[in-house]
């Protein structure tokens, strides 16, 4: 018999297909005391109605539940070059950010779209364009005092995400760390990452991998230095909302037993209704190692 982890489950969100969840997995969160990171992706966006998205969200209000959502990524380019492709993924966001009243989250988790193999020679432009894409829908969600957290997946350091965020200068923009991605796919340890972003830094993506590759396995699994990591939240004192991020149900249980042990207690905060803006601290120069 599975464990339930109520005393986790309330104070965490988990990772969950909007497919997934229309086919039957929102039963087993509603069962499990599972908060939902709903993930927007592939067609089913553009197929997905108003009234589907109130059914789920009513179901999760009633049994006291909430979400975040993360936004499409996949194939999408917010500062792309080519103004057919920054139309198309303007377009793709645009439809998530459509659910916002639906859904009400905690959060929206979006991505930067930025590979240094294929922006490294022309930054500018990728940040003028970026900037475009976010500012308008940063402004849609502070309309309904929702934050848009900033995931890091292929970048190699969090020099771009400062850029960004110093950039866009919006109190609902902040940064979700995501420390998987940090290992299997950056250059920087956790420290670095956090010395940089702290001013921004709300929200935390947690899963293990063993370096190679983005498994997205159970906490305490793989090689992620989850003790630097609380290290250095204690040392700037915060308090990110957390997601789990399983690709399998085997490595949910992991995870949230490997939350119950003592030395992970201090992750776990409770949510609040609305996450609070960045620190007022002008953030200094990237520290980051060449």
């Amino acid at each position: 018999m599975t464990k339930n982890y109520p005393h986790i489950t309330r104070r965490c969100f988990v990772n969950a297909p909007l497919e997934q969840l229309e086919a039957g997995l929102l039963d087993t969160f509603l069962r499990h005391d599972l908060q939902p990171e709903i993930g927007l992706e592939w067609n089913e966006l553009a197929s997905f109605s108003r009234e589907q998205g109130v059914r789920i969200s009513t179901a999760l209000r009633d049994r006291g539940l909430a979400c975040t959502l993360h936004a499409p990524f996949f194939d999408l380019a917010p500062g792309a070059g080519d103004p057919d492709i920054l139309a198309a993924t303007r377009a793709k966001l645009g439809r998530a950010f459509d659910l916002l009243p639906v859904f009400q989250p905690r959060a929206v988790v979006c991505h930067l779209g930025y590979d240094d193999k294929q922006h490294r020679g022309r930054q500018e432009q990728w940040l003028r364009n970026s900037l475009a894409t976010w500012w308008e829908l940063l402004g849609r969600a502070a309309a309904l005092a929702i934050p848009v957290h900033f995931e890091n997946t292929y970048e190699y350091g969090p020099e771009h995400h400062v850029r960004l965020l110093t950039a866009l200068g919006m109190d609902n923009a902040g940064f979700c760390l995501d420390v998987g991605h940090a290992l299997a796919f950056g250059r920087e340890p956790l420290d670095i990452w956090i010395e940089a972003l702290h001013p921004w830094l709300r929200q935390l993506h947690l899963h293990d991998n063993d370096g190679t590759w983005d498994e997205h396995r159970a906490i305490g699994s793989g090689k992620v230095d989850f003790q630097l990591l609380l290290q250095e939240l204690e040392r700037y004192a915060l308090q990110p909302i957390v997601t789990l991020e399983p690709h399998s149900e085997l490595d949910l249980w992991g995870s949230l037993a490997a939350l119950d042990k003592p030395e992970y207690g201090s992750l776990l905060n409770e949510i609040p209704r609305t996450v609070p803006p960045p620190s007022l601290v002008t953030p200094g120069a990237c520290p980051c190692r060449r």
